[in-house]
């Protein structure tokens, strides 16, 4: 079992992700735009939930349709790689259950976690502890979920079903969603804070 953590350790050292100043940089970018959109915030999470609150839903369909743009050509001009996962059906409903039950209770992402515990919330750090904790437990018993997950169904991507046409599919994907993100209207969550700055202002 705990080959396996070790292993996991070293994969990651091995990986080739840029130098120290490079990965730093983007995560310092990364932050300040969670600072600035607010998306931190556990009223930006609700909100979404609730669909009273589109500011997470636009930066989502806007940085992926960027991102998927992006990345497929970087990938092809081999400025990056990626490695799809293999679909397992009874692990992604399981794991997208918790992930989702876990993210309505911490009003939190994987992303906003860590913004928000450098703030101060205590709860938060207690459900990245958890977090840690689910991981490793996951990690060491991992043939015993590995049953529960159910088989692989392979690896699959949405251009490898449209052969010959990659770049236009990639294309127009990118492109419908980084216009949903603009057409999608603007609707707001605030919590004591925000709206203290508001009336300032």
């Amino acid at each position: 079992m705990f080959d396996r953590i070790l292993n996991m350790f070293t994969t990651v050292s091995n990986e080739s992700h840029g130098s120290v100043l490079v990965v730093f940089l983007i995560g310092l970018f990364f932050g300040v735009l969670i600072q600035y959109s607010r998306v931190d915030k556990f009223e930006k999470i609700a909100g979404f939930a609730m669909l009273r609150d589109t500011v997470v839903p636009k930066m989502l369909f806007l940085a992926i349709g960027l991102a998927s743009i992006g990345l497929y050509f970087m990938v092809e001009t081999g400025y990056a790689s990626y490695h799809p996962k293999p679909i397992i059906l009874g692990g992604l409903i399981i794991g997208g259950a918790i992930f989702g039950i876990s993210m309505a209770i911490l009003g939190k992402c994987p992303g906003t976690g860590p913004v928000s515990i450098a703030e101060g919330r205590i709860d938060v750090l207690v459900g990245a502890i958890g977090g840690i904790f689910g991981g490793l437990v996951f990690t060491l018993y991992y043939d015993f979920f590995k049953k529960i997950m159910g088989e692989s169904l392979g690896k699959t991507t949405l251009v490898s079903y449209f052969h010959g046409h990659e770049n236009l599919v990639v294309l127009i994907f990118g492109i419908i969603l980084i216009a949903v993100s603009i057409i999608i209207p603007l609707r707001q969550e605030f919590d004591e804070i925000d709206l203290s700055q508001l009336e300032e202002k």
